[in-house]
């Protein structure tokens, strides 16, 4: 597997008008926030904008962390399955 991109979000923000190229860019979104995960597949069923925007953008109006992405997958916050079907283990 690639080496995921890495950013960081203290220094680079990615806002709402620069999200869109991000999501556009993943195969599959895997979205966690405190024990929920939900994956959405881009390509098969792709969400509404206003729908997927809602999960991954945090309170600032900013891409949540942390954020990786990895080849055509992106991960949004911190869920060990998520972690676990992307990176093995």
């Amino acid at each position: 597997m690639k080496q995921p991109e890495l950013t960081d979000a203290r220094k680079v923000r990615i806002g709402q008008e620069d999200v869109d190229q991000v999501l556009s860019e993943a195969n599959k979104i895997h979205v966690a926030k405190g024990k929920k995960a939900l994956t959405f597949d881009t390509k098969k069923d792709p969400p509404e904008r206003a729908e997927l925007l809602k999960h991954v953008l945090g309170p600032s109006g900013n891409l949540r962390a942390p954020a990786i992405r990895a080849g055509k997958t992106l991960l949004v916050g911190f869920n060990v399955e998520a972690y676990a079907d992307v990176f093995g283990g």
